[in-house]
């Protein structure tokens, strides 16, 4: 069966979730894509799960420095530049990347870590995900002296295969923490904490529908607090000497 049908049977399929916030309507739309010769109707944020190589959540990223991230981080566009091309979401994307803003609390602990930090991000304008998590992340960069820069998925695709969601597909976004050095130093994959540990488990027994409803409430009412607070953890680790980068493991794919 190819991946398109797959992707169809499970958007039909799975027990109805009802998600404990109020839902807005707000539309998740599909992107048409030719994917070997198929035509179909798929979800831009992610790929379905296939077997993962990553090492388990938590383990050591890359200890030497890696010239490969360093040179895809500086072929990245800046946020303003990635905005400015938008065209899927063009209205959300306009609308954050104004409005967005990180509490002055967390501003201060990112610019208290010090040092030369540079965040290479893997991003699409249509994924939802991207757009409500990049403007925030982008924002308190700008503020903290973090460079970040945005490359999409065709350039970044060995960067998502190494840091795969919890339920193991390649997604975006992925945010990766770089040194002065160009050594990883931590990553943030698809959504902040609390969501894609509610959504890697909901994925297994709810509709897609269902799941996406929930992110969407989630997003809604949390405006950007969640990944802007995970953004500023992972680097305070990573000046302890740490890393914070919780990924997909060789099981944990599941449909």
């Amino acid at each position: 069966m190819s991946s398109l049908r797959r992707c169809a049977l499970a958007l039909l399929g799975g027990a109805v979730l009802t998600p404990t916030a109020p839902l807005r309507a707000f539309p998740a739309p599909l992107v048409e894509m030719n994917v070997g010769g198929e035509t179909g109707r798929v979800l831009p944020c992610g790929a379905p799960a296939q077997p993962i190589r990553s090492a388990a959540a938590g383990g050591p990223v890359f200890s030497p420095a890696d010239s490969t991230l360093a040179a895809l981080h500086a072929s990245g566009q800046s946020f303003s530049d990635f905005v400015a091309a938008a065209k899927a979401r063009r209205e959300g994307w306009l609308r954050l990347a104004d409005s967005a803003q990180v509490d002055g609390a967390l501003v201060q602990r990112a610019r208290a870590v010090g040092g030369s930090w540079k965040l290479l991000v893997v991003a699409v304008d249509a994924c939802g995900d991207s757009m409500n998590t990049v403007p925030y992340v982008a924002r308190l960069a700008s503020q903290a002296g973090v460079d970040l820069r945005i490359v999409l998925p065709a350039a970044g695709r060995p960067v998502q295969e190494q840091h795969r969601s919890l339920d193991g597909r390649v997604a975006t976004p992925t945010f990766v923490l770089l040194d002065a050095e160009g050594r990883e130093r931590g990553c943030i994959v698809e959504q902040p904490r609390a969501l894609r540990e509610w959504s890697s488990q909901e994925r297994k027994r709810a509709s897609l529908d269902s799941v996406h409803a929930g992110i969407r409430a989630f997003y809604a009412k949390d405006q950007g607090a969640a990944i802007a607070r995970e953004a500023v953890e992972m680097l305070e680790a990573a000046a302890a000497g740490r890393v914070h980068c919780d990924r997909g493991s060789a099981g944990s794919a599941s449909r």
